[in-house]
C-alpha cells in the first residue's frame, strides 16, 4: 500500500481546534517540514501534546511563536521563552506533566488502557483534581490516557507503506505517539520503496501510520 500523499493533503487533514501530538526531543527528530506549512496554513486553536515546545526557531515552537496553540501539555518549556511568556500573560494554557507520567498516558492511549497508577506527584500540586487509587497499601494517582486528533511524526527513513527507520533521537515520543491518535502522519527524512527498510532497524511499523510526506534531510 503506498500512504505517500502531498505536503498540502497532509496538513489540510489538521483542523481548527484540533488536538496535535508532534514527536521528537528538544526539536531532534520534529517534522520540520510539516510545521513549516501548518505555520503557512495557520490553522488555529490547537492543542498540543509533546515532549517540549521547542526552541522559538524549531520545532513545535514555531507554532508556539505563530499562536497557533490555545493549549500546550509538555514536560518542560525552558528551552522555549515564548511559550512561558504566553503561560504568564494567560494567553496560552500550558499544563506541565512529568516526562515518565506523560510518555506513560500517550501509551496507555495507544494501547487501550484505562490510563497508569503512578506515585509521581503524591502530595503536590500535580495531584489536585485527580482520582487516587490505592493498591497493596500504596496509594497512587490515577492519569488518564492521552490522545490526539493527528500526530505528526519524524523518521530518518520511511517506505511508501510508512513502515519507519529512526537514527539517534528521533525515536523519542515519535515511537509511542504512532499508536495514539486518529490520523498519524509521518515525514520521512528519505522515503524510499516498500520492501525498503531491512525489518532488523524497522523502529515503528506501518501497521501505526495513516499517511507519508516526504520531508528532506533527517534532523535527529
Amino acid at each position: 500500500m503506498n500512504k505517500v500523499i502531498s505536503m498540502t493533503e497532509a496538513v489540510s487533514l489538521i483542523k481548527d481546534g484540533d488536538v496535535v501530538m508532534i514527536g521528537g526531543f528538544m526539536a531532534n527528530g520534529s517534522p520540520e517540514n510539516i510545521i513549516d506549512a501548518l505555520v503557512a496554513k495557520g490553522t488555529k486553536n490547537l492543542t498540543l501534546i509533546c515532549n517540549d515546545s521547542g526552541l522559538p526557531t524549531a520545532g513545535a515552537g514555531k507554532l508556539v511563536v505563530n499562536r497557533q496553540f490555545r493549549k500546550v501539555v509538555a514536560s518542560h518549556i525552558g528551552l522555549n521563552k515564548e511559550t512561558g511568556r504566553q503561560m504568564a500573560a494567560g494567553e496560552t494554557e500550558v499544563v506541565l506533566v512529568p516526562q515518565g507520567t506523560l510518555v506513560e498516558q500517550i501509551r496507555a492511549a495507544g494501547y487501550g488502557l484505562g490510563g497508569v497508577l503512578t506515585t509521581t506527584g503524591i502530595g503536590t500540586l500535580v495531584e489536585e483534581g485527580k482520582q487516587k487509587v490505592t493498591v497493596g497499601g500504596k496509594e497512587y494517582l490515577l492519569e488518564e490516557p492521552l490522545c490526539a486528533d493527528v500526530a505528526l511524526l519524524y523518521a530518518n527513513r520511511v517506505d511508501k507503506a510508512g513502515n519507519m527507520a529512526y537514527k539517534g533521537s528521533e525515536n523519542n515520543f515519535n515511537h509511542v505517539m504512532a499508536s495514539a491518535a486518529k490520523i498519524t502522519i509521518v515525514e520521512a527524512g528519505e522515503l524510499v520503496e516498500t520492501g525498503g527498510i531491512d525489518p532488523n532497524h524497522m523502529g515503528t511499523p506501518g501497521v501505526f501510520v495513516n499517511y507519508v510526506v516526504e520531508g528532506g534531510a533527517a534532523n535527529g
